[in-house]
């Protein structure tokens, strides 16, 4: 799997192996404020022109207007921006990439504009991009980027998010994946298999062979390898599949069912449920040395554990109250207290990696809905409800959430059922479903690719 070090690309140009950066030219990028204040963004999308990138060599101007669709469709579906229509365009994207007109791209209303070259010519490929102020008339960025050419769309979401951050001031969600389940056949007799793909749906592949059922993946912080719950044997248990190997492997032989795996943050461990002589207790488990410890000891159902981005604290759900609600502790299983108190049962509780919110799954009256509320319970909100809806899964950057939806069944044997995958701003608003090739349970999604 490619990767991207992005502290790397600033420290000494390499982006990842195989695609290197420079600077385009750098002078009077760093230091300046964003352009665009994201509070009024969220009302009013940011006007902003992308024409097709100029292309020399045999390959580059089809892989300029790929890269230019793909930036594009990034920036439109994240509700903040809205591509101008490439009909207004009044100069040309060749003359526009040489030396921009600015008068003709500001009566046309953008605020932004991206222009770009693209040299390919067989495996190679050379991308040099800017963002331009309209306004004050002026460089905002420039980054040229060297790879082969298989790694175009790649180079496409890194430029989206350099975007994204310049204008907006926060990083990108862009150059990331999405692991789920994806569920095939009749819906009493589902075949869920463990699969990947870019955030924007592109490059899906199907990790398991669903021989055996797949549930609840979830990324470790380095992206390289996804938990997740198979009943292999029939027994159900906690696994570790590696990306980089294709190879799986069951976390550890522990008694009973294990269930619900998260990483730490740091990476070194796993924390999980396990169901023992009828009650569900959650544990932590070192990947060095495999050895169990466990955090609570109730009667009843402890659930789903999600540790805080810092590490020291975890959510989870329980009905050690008599109710399905959700509670936080400190890592070490002490100092357990109730954060939920609406009406309805609380359920797949998520840290956001910004440490500020809490997203979890409420069942109550026969809806579903997926809310947000502050580490302490309280500032509770309903972003979406339906028929079913469960699973949220925050972006890197804490701004966007996934989770899937499903419809209901016209008649017994399933008919018209189906379940897809679905993303929202935490303000509540641009829902948007997800492009998969089957039905799709379940998302997890990685941290940005480095």
């Amino acid at each position: 799997m490619s990767t991207i070090n992005r502290r790397s690309f600033l420290a000494a140009g390499l982006v990842a192996p195989g695609i290197f950066a420079t600077p385009w030219p750098a002078s009077g990028q760093s230091g300046q404020p964003t352009i665009v204040d994201i509070t009024r963004a969220r009302t009013e999308p940011i006007p902003i022109a992308i024409p097709n990138m100029a292309g020399t060599g045999s390959d580059g101007a089809r892989l300029g207007a790929q890269i230019a669709q793909v930036i594009t469709n990034n920036l439109r579906n994240s509700g903040l921006f809205r591509p101008v229509e490439r009909a207004a365009f009044i100069q040309s994207p060749e003359a526009a990439a040489a030396t921009p007109r600015f008068q003709d791209w500001r009566v046309i209303g953008a605020v932004g504009l991206v222009t770009g070259r693209v040299d390919a010519s067989g495996d190679r490929l050379r991308v040099e991009f800017r963002l331009w102020d309209i306004l004050p008339e002026q460089q905002a960025l420039g980054t040229a980027y060297n790879a082969s050419a298989s790694n175009w769309r790649q180079i496409a979401h890194i430029i989206s998010d350099d975007i994204y951050k310049r204008m907006l001031g926060e990083n990108g969600y862009f150059n990331t994946r999405i692991a789920y389940i994806a569920e095939t056949g009749p819906r009493d007799r589902r075949t869920r298999r463990l699969a990947i793909m870019d955030q924007d749906g592109e490059n899906n592949r199907f990790l398991t062979d669903g021989q055996f059922q797949a549930l609840t993946p979830r990324f470790h912080p380095n992206a390289t390898q996804i938990a997740f719950m198979s009943y292999q044997r029939n027994e159900p248990r906690v696994y570790l599949f590696s990306l980089e190997s294709g190879r799986q492997e069951v976390l550890g032989n522990f008694g009973g069912m294990t269930l619900s795996p998260r990483f730490s943050p740091d990476g070194r461990s796993v924390v999980l449920s396990a169901i023992r002589g009828g009650d569900a207790n959650i544990f932590v488990v070192d990947l060095a040395s495999r050895r169990e410890r466990q955090l609570t000891n109730s009667p009843g159902l402890d659930v789903s554990p999600c540790f805080s981005p810092d590490g020291t604290q975890i959510v989870f759900n329980s009905d050690r109250g008599g109710d399905q609600q959700l509670y936080v502790m400190d890592a070490n299983g002490g100092g357990a207290r109730r954060i939920s108190f609406g009406n309805g049962r609380y359920a797949t509780p998520v840290w956001s990696p910004r440490g500020d919110l809490i997203a979890f799954t409420r069942i109550a009256r026969g809806q579903f809905a997926i809310g947000v509320m502050r580490p302490d319970g309280s500032g509770e909100r309903i972003l979406s409800e339906g028929w079913a809806m469960e699973g949220p899964t925050f972006a890197p950057n804490g701004r966007v959430i996934m989770f899937y939806r499903e419809s209901a069944s016209r008649d017994q044997r399933g008919a018209g059922y189906s379940a897809r995958l679905s993303s929202i701003d935490i303000a509540g608003f641009n829902e948007r479903q997800i492009v998969t090739p089957t039905d799709a349970t379940d998302p997890s999604w990685s941290p940005l690719i480095s």
